[in-house]
This record gives structure tokens, sequence and C-alpha cells, in this order.
């Protein structure tokens, strides 16, 4: 296949956000490595680590000025000297740098096959958002049937598989979203759903749950969220899993642990449990595709922005004026 050696892609220029993200033509096709392979990205994943990124908040993150986005699909076009697959015209997704490109190299063992019958498009999340939402509820969660999982951000894309996830498992689902979202959550099956954005929201979950408290706590807002989804687990046996910062950083200290909110805290990065426990995501992945066999996961379109639109798409995401998955079409 004929690849060219310049591509379009957006590059970020400061820390300062995504307003400074800027749209090259000129940017260098890369090369892949002996394990790499390289895709035309057919569809770019947006993900609210790329708006931490922009801010430079994402710990360990790029310095700009950085060809921007990590998760992508495409088709294969070339493959590195060791890599016996996926080969040239397999269609795959998953993560690397550099998304939000016409080309992007990725780690050919963590090229996932893009399920038969499904678009690029639809394809995003595989990798990402829905192995998220399944690692907080099951390896670290322990949800189990009869429990009450309590859900923030349920809109997004990973809250979405969350509470699909959820309700299948068996649970009683609390989700938040601010109120143009509610419609959308209560259809996903979520059995209440409350005003992230007014109220008392851990008395509110505290009514639903008879002053017993939530089970098991998908924590992504950050900020004064996090001290509500504390207060609002069940005592000595609630668990909270904290998956993202997107309202900005909160602390908890040990005082506060033995004196105020006796819960169990996890934190999870997917990024980091790819790496330290390979096994725990190839079990995660399994059980995906056993849950999209099932049509638990059903395979459902972004809301897609053009490559140069990007900056509209990230600032959208950071004023969650979103809904479901963003994609950018190069």
């Amino acid at each position: 296949m004929s690849v060219p050696a310049t591509m379009r892609a957006l590059q970020q220029t400061s820390l300062s956000g995504p307003q400074d993200m800027r749209l090259i033509t000129d940017a260098p096709v890369p090369s892949p490595g002996a394990d790499e392979v390289l895709i035309r990205v057919a569809a770019a994943g947006v993900n609210f680590a790329d708006v931490s990124k922009a801010h430079g908040t994402f710990a360990g993150g790029p310095q700009p000025p950085y060809l921007a986005g990590f998760e992508a699909a495409g088709e294969v076009v070339a493959v590195g000297a060791a890599v016996t697959g996926p080969r040239p015209g397999a269609r795959v997704v998953g993560v690397g740098t550099g998304a939000f490109a016409e080309y992007m190299v990725l780690p050919a063992a963590a090229a996932v096959p893009v399920p038969a019958g499904w678009t690029e498009q639809q394809a995003l999340g595989l990798v990402v958002n829905w192995p998220t939402a399944l690692a907080a509820l099951r390896p670290l969660g322990g949800v189990a049937a009869g429990q009450v999982v309590l859900i923030h951000a349920a809109a997004g894309a990973t809250g979405q598989a969350a509470v699909r996830m959820a309700k299948h498992y068996g649970a009683t689902v609390i989700a938040t979203a601010s109120p143009g979202k509610h419609e959308t959550v209560l259809a996903l099956g979520a059995d209440h759903v409350l005003d992230s954005r007014g109220g008392d929201l851990a008395a509110a979950v505290m009514e639903l749950t008879g002053d017993s408290g939530a089970d098991l706590v998908l924590e992504s807002a950050g900020g004064a969220t996090f001290e509500v989804s504390l207060a609002a687990a069940k005592r000595v046996t609630g668990r909270v899993v904290v998956y993202g910062v997107a309202g900005g950083e909160a602390p908890v200290t040990n005082w506060e642990l033995v004196y105020r909110h006796q819960v169990h805290i996890s934190g999870l990065n997917i990024g980091v449990l790819i790496q330290a426990a390979p096994q725990i995501f190839g079990e995660l992945m399994g059980e995906l595709s056993e849950l999209i066999a099932a049509g638990v996961l059903t395979p459902g379109l972004p809301t897609v922005y053009e490559l140069a639109d990007g900056p509209k798409a990230l600032t959208e995401l950071e004023a969650r004026a979103t809904v479901g998955k963003l994609a950018l079409l190069p």
C-alpha cells in the first residue's frame, strides 16, 4: 500500500488547553517499529485524558509540541519486521500516540480487531471506555446481583457502558448526569438518575437506599464529587473505584478514612492495568467479547467532528456539553 511521507495532524502547542491545538499539514508519517503496525486512521476517539494532557495535568503526559490523541481505529497499511499479525488490510482499534492524525503507529500485540459488521467509528471505546467500565465493576468493584451501584458521569462513553453492564450483572443503578441527559441515561436501564449539578447527592443516595448507601461507586468526576462518593458509599463494605479527575483533585486523609469514610478506595488507570496486569486485561477483553455476543454492549455511533474541529470537540467535552463517545474523522 502506498503511504505518503507527510500527513495532516493536530498538534498541541502549549499546556494552556485545547484551544492551543493546531492543524498542521506536514507532520511526518511515523514508521512502525519491529513490533508495531501502522494504520491509516479512519476515526480517532476523543477522551478526557486528551483534555488533561492539553492542560498539563495528566501525570507523565507529553510536553508540547506533540501530536495529540491516543485512541484510533483504522486499516493496517504497514507492519514491523517482527509482526506476525495483524497483517496489512486488517481493520483494528488500539491506543498509542498521535491518534489525531491521518496515520498512527500501534503496538501489534495491543491492536484489537474491529468486530465483524462494525465500522471503525463504532469500535472506538472498545479498548478504552468499555474495559475501564468493566474493570471498575468487576475485578476492582466486585459488583454482584442485588447490590447498589452509583455511577457518576453516566451519560459519557464510559458511564453509558457501566450502566448497561451493571444492570446486566443484576445491580440497582443510581446514576448522575446533568438534567438534559437524564432521558438518555434512563434509556440505558438506570433505575434512578440524579442531577449531577444540584442538590445534596449523598443525601439523595442515602434516601434511595434506606440510609445504607451504595455498595459500589464509580468515581470519575473528581473535585467536590469525590466527597459525595465517599459519603454515599456503604460504611465498612462500600467500595469506591476512582478512574477520573475531570473535576480536579480531591484529597482524602487517613484521619477521614478512620473517622468519617470507612470505605474501600481503589484507583484505576486502564493504561497501567494493561502494563502491570496483562492477565487481568486479557480476561477483561474476553468478558467484553462475551458481553458483545450477548447483546449487552452494542455498537453505537459516536458524535463526529472533522479533524480540524478537534479543539472544539475537546472544549465541549471539558464543558460536559456532550453525550456518549466523540470521534474525529481525519
